[in-house]
């Protein structure tokens, strides 16, 4: 489980994570990146913020059951990988069909990949 410091929770963090940051697109997930300017306007100047992240599953992946299943693993999954993101980071992952009946090692693989892309785009 995410710490709540760690968890994207506004509407406004969503879409400035969706709409400004940049996009990486795998079979399963796409995932969504913002680096700068990640900062939130509402919590006091920290010197380091946290990253953050958020999960977005549709009905389109599966019932209730398989949609909760499948954010499970992704928090696990992005928990595990926070710490190499940049400081203030909004990250959002999005599920797509294919990820209900994926297991963990298949969504694990597609977020390595495209975070990699991401953040190897970074250095460029």
């Amino acid at each position: 489980m995410l710490s709540p410091e760690n968890r994207l929770r506004r509407r406004e963090d969503f879409a400035s994570a969706v709409r400004r940051g940049r996009r990486a697109g795998r079979p399963l997930l796409v995932v969504h990146l913002r680096t700068s300017g990640a900062t939130d306007p509402h919590e006091s100047g920290e010197i380091d913020p946290s990253s953050r992240a958020g999960f977005v599953v549709s009905k389109a992946v599966g019932n209730a059951v398989i949609r909760n299943r499948v954010k499970r693993r992704l928090r696990h999954l992005v928990r595990e990988r926070l710490s190499q993101l940049p400081a203030g980071s909004l990250v959002v992952v999005r599920a797509l069909p294919g990820a209900g009946d994926a297991g963990p090692e298949e969504l694990a693989r597609d977020l390595d990949a495209a975070l990699a892309r991401l953040l190897g785009g970074l250095a460029r």
